[in-house]
């Protein structure tokens, strides 16, 4: 058996990603506020950023980091469909397993921040939720 340091697990912890979605006004307030409040009072570390289409149409390099950094990445946006596009729009495909997108133009507030915090990967195959 290896010993490990403490508070290190053999299954990294996602890394978590907040798209406020400033431009597209397309998520509702409401849910965009109460997520990202939960996400700040959590104590686990995230990215926020202040839109992915915007970042994709600059092919921000972000996006390419983001993308390419190992590990599992959890992702609070929009549509996964439409994710997954602007970061291969970008130049940056998101890796098909590993990465769980919530959509929170449809889904409360409350089931995407458990989605974001749950102690496991999401169980569906393409890694996105519904």
């Amino acid at each position: 058996m290896t010993d490990l340091p403490p508070n290190t697990t053999h299954d990294p912890q996602p890394r978590l990603l907040y798209c406020r979605c400033a431009y597209a006004q397309v998520v509702p307030e409401d849910v965009k506020d109460e997520v990202l409040a939960g996400l700040a009072e959590s104590g686990r570390a995230f990215e926020a950023v202040p839109d992915l289409c915007e970042m994709a149409a600059r092919r921000d390099p972000q996006l390419q980091q983001l993308a390419s950094e190992a590990g599992p990445l959890r992702i609070a946006a929009c549509w996964p469909r439409a994710v997954r596009g602007l970061f291969s729009q970008a130049g940056a495909a998101l890796p098909k397993e590993g990465v769980e997108i919530h959509n929170m133009r449809t889904d409360a507030a409350a089931d995407v921040l458990a989605g974001m915090q749950a102690a496991s990967p999401a169980s569906s195959p393409s890694g996105d939720t519904p």
